[in-house]
Parts: structure tokens; C-alpha cells; sequence
């Protein structure tokens, strides 16, 4: 199995992903309990970054800066690509002509050249300020929500449990297959982080930070977890597993190919609305690192109008199209590399907080956790996922 079908695997399998999103989704609201704290206490555009200056100085603040910005490289660099697959299901012709090879995957250039316009589209949105971010974000939001409930309604109405279980097959071994797979899933989860990060931009009361963060994963998790069981619900598993789109071609072969259009727009809706967060998350994070003198100067420029930070908006174009014309043939490499640090950057939150209550005890929050139990095994629980998927043996099937 090549690296593009494996991806396909990935997202086409709705019994374990729904196990796998769950466990990522435990793991990440106890990790976010550390985010929650700080960034009531500190908000500052940077998040983890302004964390880690205070608990450890600028060594913590580089290493915080540098996980999570290798996790949303990575996802960005996924993004650019998938992209540009999803609308080539619709327009097929789009995979032809011209191209060249990545892990034995053919990139073609006009698939190419739709993933990079419509990075283009992300970058102007991002750079017009996040104030317009944010309307478009909600107005896909909505969009997502609606569309959802009547994938789940439909799904669960008409579709039977018989066709949910077993949820495994018989050469699968239920928990190295759900650890395995939560990594990706760390890396489609990702992006709360960047309520933290752009809090002093949007201006958040600290209150509501601590809350927002928590509430995020909750909701974002629940949601795609109701979208992928509803769709093992309606048609056999094993079956969908063997379709080209999963999720989207199971409600058409079950009789749904209106649902199935759904599935597809919910598809688009939300790797949109993961681009726009990353983009704008990634360039806070190299303006955070260039007010504190640890990159060049010129990359902490705002608009004067849109008080967006223009060239390190700019940087992260640059390196999001400079992975991204690596094509289908690097989407597990990005899903991999992006969960693996980002396990590291949730797990060295939880440090970051533990440091900062022991050397400022007198400081409270908006958000204050009453025990650092939680957290703390939030973070070691990140950091034992990303551990245990770099054993040799815990491949790909």
C-alpha cells in the first residue's frame, strides 16, 4: 500500500476513527487544560511561546515556538495538497497531463496549481485581518453545523448497527490500531492552540479564553466523530474502506448520493476553515518570536491597517508552498510528522505550567485549574502517543 492509498485508508475507516478521535480527543481537552491557565494569564499573541519565554526563557520559548510551528507547517503543507484532491474528485481531468513523481506518486501540475490558488485565497483572507477571518470563519461554521446534523439525522435514522460492528477486522488488533492512528488525529484536531495565540489580537476577555479552548475540542471532535459513525451506520465499513472517498462515496453507495454531496461540502468546509486557522496561527507565532528578539525584527511588521503581521504572513506562504509541491505522496509524512510535534509542544504546555505555578504561585487567572493532575497526564499522555509511534513495527497496515 503506497503512501496516497494509506491516506485514503485513513479517512475511509469510520469505526476506528471514531475510537481514535476520541482518545485524541481525551488527551487533548486534559493537555488543554494547561493552555486554558496560561493564556489567561498571559495574553499575548504567541501563546505557547510567550509560555515557554516565562517558564523557561527564550530556550523554552524557541522550543515551544518550534514544535507547534512544525505541527501547523506540516498540516498546512497537508492542506495544500488536499485541497486540490478534493476538488479533483469532482473534476477528474484535473489529475491529468504533465507531472512528476513523490514516493512513487504522480504530482501533476494543474492539481498542483489549484492546491497553490487556493493557498493564495487563504493567504489574502489572513492578511485583510481577523476580523474578516473571523466572519468567514463562522459563516462556514454554520455551514458545517447545518449540514452535519442532517448527514448524522439521515445517517442514524436509516442506517442499521449491524453495519458498524465488528468495528475491527479480523487482522486488526484493537489498541496498537487506535494508538497508531490517533496521531494524524492530534494533527486534524489541532488549532485550538491559536485561541491562545491570537487572544490579545481579538481581543478576548480572559475569562472566556480558558472556556473557548476546552469547549473547541469538545465540539470539533463530537461533531466529526457523529459525521464518520453515521456513516458506518448507513453502509458496511469494510466496504467503505475500499471506496476512493470513504466517508462521501458511502452515502451514495447506500442510496444517498445527495448525502454523499453533503459529506463532500462538509469535506471542504472543514479543511477551509483548518486552513484559515493555521495560517493565521502560524504567522502570530513567527511575530510573537520576532517582538521577543528571536527573529529578525522585520517579521514582527503589522499593517498599519489590518494590524495583521504582513511578512511573517508572507514567511509562512513561502514555506507552506515550499512543502506543499511535495503532493499526494507526503500526506502521511505531514499527518505523521505534524502529530508527532504537536504531542511534544501539548506535552511541554503542561510544563510550562507547572514551572509558572511554582515560580509565580501568587498569580491567578481567568481559568485556573484546581489540581495539575489533569494536565499533567494530559501532557504525558501526548508524549507517550508520539513515543510509542516511533517504535519500530507501529507502521501503517
Amino acid at each position: 500500500m503506497d503512501l496516497y492509498q494509506q491516506s485514503v485508508f485513513l479517512v475511509s475507516m469510520a469505526p476506528v476513527a471514531k475510537f481514535l478521535l476520541m482518545l485524541a480527543m481525551f488527551v487533548a481537552v486534559l493537555a488543554s487544560l494547561s493552555f486554558a491557565e496560561l493564556a489567561t494569564l498571559f495574553i499575548r499573541s504567541g501563546g505557547e511561546v510567550v509560555f515557554g519565554y516565562v517558564a523557561f526563557g527564550k530556550r523554552g520559548a524557541l522550543f515551544a515556538a518550534w514544535t507547534l510551528m512544525g505541527g501547523y507547517l506540516s498540516a498546512l503543507g497537508f492542506y495544500v495538497t488536499a485541497s486540490s484532491l478534493l476538488i479533483a474528485q469532482l473534476f477528474p481531468a484535473i489529475a491529468t497531463g504533465p507531472s512528476y513523481q513523490f514516493a512513487g506518486v504522480q504530482v501533476y501540475y494543474l492539481e498542483l496549481g489549484l492546491g497553490i490558488l487556493i493557498t493564495l485565497i487563504i493567504f489574502t483572507i489572513t492578511y485583510l485581518g481577523a476580523k474578516l477571518t473571523g466572519q468567514i470563519q463562522t459563516i462556514m461554521m454554520v455551514g458545517l453545523v447545518i449540514l452535519g446534523v442532517t448527514l448524522m439525522v439521515v445517517g442514524f435514522s436509516r442506517g442499521s448497527a449491524h453495519n458498524f460492528w465488528p468495528a475491527f477486522s479480523s487482522k486488526q488488533q484493537p489498541l496498537p490500531a487506535i494508538i497508531r492512528f490517533v496521531l494524524p488525529a492530534m494533527t486534524f484536531l489541532t488549532g485550538w492552540e491559536s485561541v491562545a495565540t491570537m487572544a490579545e489580537e481579538a481581543k478576548m476577555p480572559a475569562k472566556k479564553i480558558g472556556i473557548i479552548v476546552i469547549a473547541s475540542i469538545v465540539v470539533a471532535a463530537t461533531y466529526y466523530i457523529g459525521v464518520l459513525l453515521s456513516s458506518a451506520w448507513v453502509y458496511p465499513w469494510q466496504k467503505t474502506a475500499n471506496l476512493n472517498m470513504g466517508t462521501i462515496d458511502a452515502f451514495k453507495a447506500a442510496g444517498f448520493p445527495i448525502l454523499g454531496t453533503v459529506a463532500f461540502t462538509i469535506a471542504v468546509l472543514g479543511l477551509l476553515t483548518s486552513f484559515l486557522n493555521l495560517f493565521s496561527a502560524s504567522s502570530r507565532l513567527i511575530f510573537s518570536l520576532a517582538r521577543g528578539h528571536m527573529l529578525p525584527k522585520p517579521l514582527a511588521k503589522l499593517h498599519p491597517k489590518y494590524g495583521t503581521p504582513t511578512n511573517a504572513l508572507w514567511l509562512v506562504l513561502v514555506l507552506a508552498l515550499g512543502i506543499g509541491w511535495l503532493g499526494k505522496g507526503a500526506l502521511v509524512y505531514f499527518l505523521d510528522m505534524g502529530g508527532f510535534l504537536i504531542a511534544l509542544a501539548w506535552a511541554f504546555s503542561a510544563w510550562c505550567l507547572i514551572r509558572v505555578r511554582r515560580n509565580y504561585p501568587t498569580m491567578i487567572g481567568g481559568f485556573r485549574n484546581r489540581r495539575l493532575i489533569w494536565p499533567t497526564i494530559g501532557g504525558l499522555a501526548a508524549l507517550a502517543i508520539a513515543a510509542i509511534t516511533v517504535i519500530p513495527g507501529t507502521q501503517y497496515p
